[in-house]
């Protein structure tokens, strides 16, 4: 059976630890603590799955071109891995700008925060985009 790989970044402490769920799946998890690392990480190993918090650009280094800390690493994957399947966490407050990515690289699943581990194991399992 072929390895699979899944990428979570975590950017912040409201990130779920879902090791439980990826080990239960055989789902190698490679766990990088911001969006740059990610993008370097993606020169050595292509991910599977990508499981990763947004968070909009405020008129932050974001903001102008960018729409949030994803759309470069979005960017890389579409070179790199462009068959990986995405899966993005977000606050109530941000959703309504998570779709915008998608005009980047088509996202599998949006779940908004509180996230729950049985959604986000649907989503791993699921071969179509929520």
């Amino acid at each position: 059976m072929l390895q699979r790989i899944l990428f979570s970044i975590i950017e912040s402490p409201t990130h779920p630890d879902l090791s439980t769920i990826y080990n239960r799946h055989n789902i190698t998890e490679v766990r990088l603590t911001s969006t740059r690392k990610a993008i370097s990480a993606l020169k050595d190993q292509q991910p599977d799955f990508v499981v990763a918090e947004f968070f909009y650009g405020y008129g932050n280094n974001y903001a102008g071109v960018n729409i949030s800390n994803l759309d470069v690493f979005l960017f890389s994957l579409q070179k790199y891995a462009p068959k990986a399947r995405i899966i993005v966490l977000v606050d109530k407050s941000e959703r309504q700008y998570v779709d915008k990515l998608s005009d980047i690289l088509p996202l599998h699943a949006v779940f908004t925060h509180p996230v729950s581990a049985q959604d986000v194991e649907a989503a791993l399992l699921s071969s179509t985009a929520y």
